[in-house]
């Protein structure tokens, strides 16, 4: 079976380089659409042996990934954008689910670089070149609706994913949201596509999911709930809609009615029978919401059950270090701050909060050479707070 990498592209000439070189030897064709580069991305493109086309861009991403899919001649097809990299460890089992007749489309796990709360997703990127699947909606193109439309007359296919993470994403970390205007964009986009389709549970969940990050959280939940009505069982979508009413409901107001919703829409999430690696965010979050509640234990279960799911998961040991901390138990602590920074070396308040437990313990060495760390780090990416962390230690006498 061949295998055909897809991709549409605008000034990514940062970036294309490393996304290509992670599929060298992979994929037997390259397929570029450019929608209006003015940089030197089709040269590179081309520099990697990829057949590049133009599209005139027209605010539309499922048009222009369908005429990228019009130049492709393999028997599979794999998206990528330019900020994403195929991972090398999954390679020999894509190239052995390609080989398997009974795939229609192969999902694949994506980890998004730098998230700390929910970084893994599953996206439909891998699949059967057929004239009838093809992506749709404006932005957030998936072809899961002309996959499932398949499905529907062709029973006999199936749907699989491949174990482990596959793409790396480095697109949604908060500088580079900012430098791209991207939620704006997708507003625009998914704001003019609700207005024909307004009961299309994704767009309610990926759009509703947006208004609650930039702050309309009763139109956020308003759209989130829409979508609970609509969205059948199609589980992945169910568990979004779940975890963005969690967090627009902690975030519409601190009163025990709207955390007891929280809690609500969390474990009706981690209650579903989707890939557990999907389930962090959830899991965290409640945990978060049981330690605020003084309920430890259970805020302790829900931690350990994220590490279980992810011994890397960075933030699962911070917070399990805080909730041991909240019940002085110090050296549990201690050891949870020090395994986070194991997983996430730049963990400032992982740094911080080590050195907070060790002066209670009275290891006031230690301490100094933790909250060094935390102010290095904290310079970085949150000046005030190294300065504020600074001022402190020097009114307490240490240093």
């Amino acid at each position: 079976m061949n295998l055909s990498l897809c991709m549409i592209v605008k000034n990514e000439e940062a970036s294309l380089s490393k996304c290509l070189t992670s599929i060298k030897g992979v994929v037997d064709e390259i397929i570029v659409l450019d929608t209006g580069s003015i940089d030197r991305t089709p040269e590179i493109a081309k520099k990697f042996g990829a057949k590049v086309y133009y599209f005139e861009w027209c605010n539309d991403f499922s048009a222009a990934r369908n005429e990228a899919l019009k130049y492709v001649a393999g028997d599979w097809i794999l998206v990528l954008d330019a900020d994403e990299t195929l991972t090398p460890q999954i390679v020999p089992q894509l190239k052995e689910a390609i080989q398997n007749e009974d795939y229609l489309l192969i999902n694949l796990v994506r980890y998004e670089v730098g998230a700390a709360q929910s970084p893994y997703s599953l996206v439909s990127r891998l699949f059967r070149n057929r004239p009838d699947i093809k992506f749709s909606r404006p932005y957030h193109a998936m072809v899961d609706d002309s996959v499932s439309e398949i499905l529907r007359k062709e029973p006999q296919w199936q749907v699989g994913y491949l174990q482990g993470v596959a793409i790396l994403h480095e697109g949604y970390q908060t500088n580079i949201i900012a430098q791209q205007n991207k939620f704006v964009k997708a507003q625009a986009a998914m704001e003019e596509f609700i207005v024909v389709h307004p009961n299309d549970p994704y767009v309610c969940s990926k759009l509703g999911a947006l208004y609650v990050e930039i702050g309309k959280i009763p139109q956020g939940i308003e759209l989130l709930q829409r979508g609970m009505n609509f969205v059948s069982e199609n589980y992945e979508i169910l568990y979004e809609l779940h975890y963005h009413l969690g967090i627009a409901y902690t975030r519409l107001n601190i009163s025990p009615e709207t955390s007891k919703q929280a809690i609500f829409h969390y474990q009706q999430a981690i209650k579903l029978p989707i890939y557990p690696i999907l389930k962090l965010g959830a899991y965290n979050n409640l945990g978060n919401l049981l330690k605020a509640a003084g309920d430890f234990n259970n805020a302790i279960t829900a931690y350990e059950t994220t590490l279980k799911i992810d011994p890397k998961f960075a933030i699962g040991h911070y917070n399990l270090g805080m909730t041991f901390k909240a019940m002085n138990l110090f050296t549990d602590a201690i050891s949870s701050y020090k395994k986070a920074i194991q997983c996430n070396p730049n963990y400032a308040e992982a740094y911080q909060n080590l050195g907070v437990v060790l002066v209670k313990i009275g290891q006031v060495k230690e301490s100094l050479l933790a909250f060094g760390k935390a102010i290095v780090l904290h310079e970085k990416s949150n000046p005030e707070e190294a300065k504020r962390l600074r001022q402190g230690l020097q009114e307490m006498g240490l240093i």
